[in-house]
C-alpha cells in the first residue's frame, strides 16, 4: 500500500507490518518545508489508524541525505525575525508533536546528511541506525539562530551537556563514527548493510507484542519528562492492558510450548 502527501514530497508505504515514510525532496537534500511537516503528520495519522502497522521507519530519498534541515529558501518568507519564527513554529507544531507523541516504535534510517531540523527529527525517533559516510550537525551558530527547548532537551538527553555544548557552539559537522561514540545514534553499520540492518530490526519489532511496545515506549518517554508532566494513570492503564491482553496469554503459551508467539495487539 502506497500513499503520497505534500505534493509527493512525503511518500508513505506499508509492507509486512512496517510503515515507511520517505522524505522526498532529494534536489534539496530532503530539506523540510512547512507542507512536508504537514504531510509527515498525515502519514503518521494513517499509520496509527492501521493496526497492521507495528513500527515505522523514517528515511530520506536519494541516498545523499536523511533530512538536511529546514528549507532555508523559505527563511526570508517564513522565518525572517522572531515574530515570523513564532508563526513558523506554530505552523510546524502539529507535525513535530505528531512525531514526538506517536505511540508506535519509530526508527530513523540515516544515510548522508542529517543536519539541523533533520537531526531534530532523528532525535524524536526511538532508534537511530546510520550508515557509514553519514554526517551530522546543528549549524545554528553559523546561521545566527537558536534552537528550541525541546530539540536541545532531546540532544542533551542523548549526548549529555558537554557534548551538546560542543555540537551547538561549534555548529560544525561531525562523522557517523563520532555520532555513535557520543550516543547520538544507536548503531553505525557499513552503508551497504544499512537497509538489511534496519529490515532485520523492523522484522523483530513487527512480531513483538504491539501493546507491550506501546506501553514501554510510553514509560520511557515519561521517565524523560518532568515529573509534573507524567501521566502515571495512563502508564498504569497501558501496563494493565498488557497483563489483561490475549497477547499475554499467547506469550505464556508460546513460551511453555517452545514456539514463536503470534501476537495480534489485543
Amino acid at each position: 500500500m502506497s500513499m503520497e502527501f505534500a505534493e509527493g514530497k512525503i511518500l508513505a508505504e506499508i509492507s509486512a507490518g512496517v510503515g515507511t515514510i520517505t522524505f522526498n525532496q532529494p534536489e534539496k537534500r530532503n530539506a523540510m518545508s512547512i507542507t512536508m511537516w504537514d504531510g509527515m503528520a498525515q502519514a503518521l495519522d494513517a499509520f496509527e489508524a492501521d493496526r497492521s502497522v507495528r513500527c515505522v521507519v523514517l528515511r530520506g530519498a536519494g541516498g545523499k541525505a536523511f533530512v538536511s534541515g529546514a528549507d532555508i529558501s523559505q527563511f526570508d518568507k517564513n522565518r525572517s525575525d522572531a515574530e515570523a519564527q513564532k508563526e513558523y513554529g506554530r505552523r510546524t507544531l502539529h507535525g513535530r508533536t505528531r512525531l514526538t507523541e506517536f505511540p508506535k516504535p519509530v526508527i530513523a534510517l540515516i544515510q548522508g546528511f542529517c543536519m539541523g531540523g533533520g537531526l531534530g527529527i532523528a532525535m524524536s525517533c526511538d532508534i537511530r541506525i546510520a550508515g557509514t559516510g553519514s554526517e551530522f550537525g546543528i549549524p545554528a551558530a553559523r546561521l545566527g539562530i537558536a534552537y528550541g527547548f525541546d530539540m536541545v532537551k532531546s540532544l542533551v538527553s542523548l549526548v549529555g551537556p558537554a557534548h551538546a555544548h560542543m555540537i551547538l557552539m561549534t555548529g560544525g559537522r561531525f562523522s557517523a563514527e563520532e555520532a555513535e561514540r557520543v550516543g547520538l545514534i544507536n548503531k553505525l553499520v557499513p552503508a551497504e548493510d544499512l537497509e538489511a540492518e534496519v529490515a532485520k530490526l523492523t522484522a523483530q519489532l513487527a512480531i513483538n507484542a504491539p501493546l507491550s511496545l506501546v506501553a514501554n515506549k510510553r514509560t520511557v518517554r515519561a521517565v524523560q519528562a518532568d515529573a509534573a508532566d507524567r501521566d502515571m494513570a495512563a502508564i498504569e492503564a497501558a501496563m494493565a492492558a498488557c497483563f489483561d491482553s490475549q497477547d499475554y496469554a499467547e506469550g505464556r503459551k508460546a513460551f511453555m510450548g517452545k514456539r514463536k508467539p503470534e501476537f495480534r495487539g489485543e
